[in-house]
């Protein structure tokens, strides 16, 4: 899943939305049915110079009580990997570990080993076992089996939680009404034409609109919707066909014009024009300003194209699969930037606020062309309005740490 941050500005708690709660109360509670897949192998290179991986125990299943590693060993070195040094820890130093509902994340711990990375995938066979375990066996096996490694930046840069979300909106198979903002296919030649017509040319060019002719998949009412679409990059869509029928469908990225992303909330930024640059107060500077919508829209000129997808009630709960291959857990799946972290990596993520408050294992599952720095991450909340609202005001300060194993 190839995606864009929404959130453009700081905002304070008391700024949000009072259907947040809910979302929140969704995102530190909510459990989905793990899935037994089997693990495949996705070759990495191999990181230098971290100690030698223990090999896997005999399968039996997990002790009672797993006695966690003792806090006082020799750690082992740093490591540099892309613009990021890891340094090793000990557990204690996790803020917020002995609170966190592990169980919960075991649902995108059993995703990751659908495409596990070595040496994650040693362990994939343990964590299938765990996920009936006790929270306590959880906890001392994480501690036993796995080295946490605070990542540093090589160079100083901005540490930062954003959030990108899973949009669902209504939509039509034809036009009609108010309807008249086409979601579109890649085009016959997006592979012979690098990169293709901007934002901008496909409004105004007729050779550009006669390459999409045939291609629209549905049509919304708001063209920032379709803007938000294409910023996440994936997407829910409530069709009514032609029948009056109505079906419930994903769009999935299927590539882009390659165009470089602007930021539309950076551009009214530099216009003077706001200073809420979320994606709630871009949606009401649009309100406030409808004559100046279209320039709005032409000053990114990245456009994404889509596939659609059916989407079943096993894969209604969770989300579109991320970079690394594997559907995307609301809460516990972020996106990072690989150079500095593995697809498929556990991590725990501190965040204090003050939006969303946050001490939690997560996976690096995704990427996005935003998420740029060692101690960069964008935060996956799911679905839906709620989702939209959290993910569109997040903007905090973060710490990470990859949980490596031993």
């Amino acid at each position: 899943m190839v995606h864009h941050t929404m959130a453009t500005s700081n905002t304070s708690a008391a700024s949000a939305s009072s259907r947040m709660s809910s979302m929140v109360r969704i995102l530190m509670t909510a459990g989905i049915v793990g899935t037994l897949a089997a693990c495949t192998s996705v070759p990495l290179p191999p990181l230098r110079p971290l100690p030698p991986t223990a090999p896997a125990p005999a399968p039996a299943p997990a002790a009672p009580s797993t006695p966690a590693a003792p806090e006082d060993g020799v750690l082992p070195g740093a490591v540099v990997r892309g613009k990021a040094r890891w340094v090793p820890v000990r557990w204690s130093e996790l803020p917020g570990f002995d609170q966190d509902a592990l169980h919960e994340a075991w649902n995108a711990w059993i995703r990751s080993c659908e495409r596990p990375a070595p040496p994650h995938a040693a362990l994939c066979p343990e964590v299938r076992r765990l996920s009936i375990g006790s929270a306590e066996d959880q906890r001392a096996w994480l501690q036993q089996r796995l080295q946490p490694y605070r990542i540093e930046p090589l160079q100083a840069a901005e540490t930062l939680l954003t959030g990108y979300y899973e949009p669902m909106l209504q939509a039509t198979r034809l036009p009609g009404g108010a309807q008249q903002v086409p979601l579109y296919a890649p085009p016959p030649d997006l592979a012979t034409r690098r990169p293709w017509y901007t934002r901008q040319e496909i409004d105004t060019l007729p050779q550009a609109r006669a390459g999409l002719r045939g291609r629209e998949i549905a049509w919304l009412a708001d063209p920032l919707d379709a803007l938000a679409l294409q910023i996440q990059g994936s997407g829910r869509l409530r069709i009514t066909e032609p029948d009056g029928r109505v079906s419930v469908v994903r769009l999935a990225y299927a590539g882009s014009n390659e165009q470089p992303y602007r930021s539309v909330g950076a551009w009214l930024l530099q216009q003077g024009a706001l200073r809420d640059a979320s994606w709630p107060g871009i949606k009401a500077w649009a309100r406030a300003n409808p004559q100046r919508l279209q320039e709005l829209l032409w000053s990114n000129p990245r456009v994404v194209f889509f596939r659609e997808e059916p989407l079943s009630d096993f894969d209604a709960a969770f989300g579109p699969r991320g970079a690394q291959g594997v559907p995307l857990t609301p809460g516990r799946s972020i996106a990072v930037e690989r150079d500095s972290v593995p697809y498929g990596t556990p991590m725990w993520l501190s965040s204090p606020g003050p939006l969303l408050p946050l001490n939690r294992l997560v996976f690096a599952q995704d990427t996005g062309s935003a998420i740029v720095g060692a101690v960069r991450a964008d935060y996956f909340t799911g679905w839906g309005p709620e989702a939209g609202e959290i993910a569109g005001r997040l903007k905090q300060p973060l710490a990470l740490w990859v949980l490596w194993p031993r």
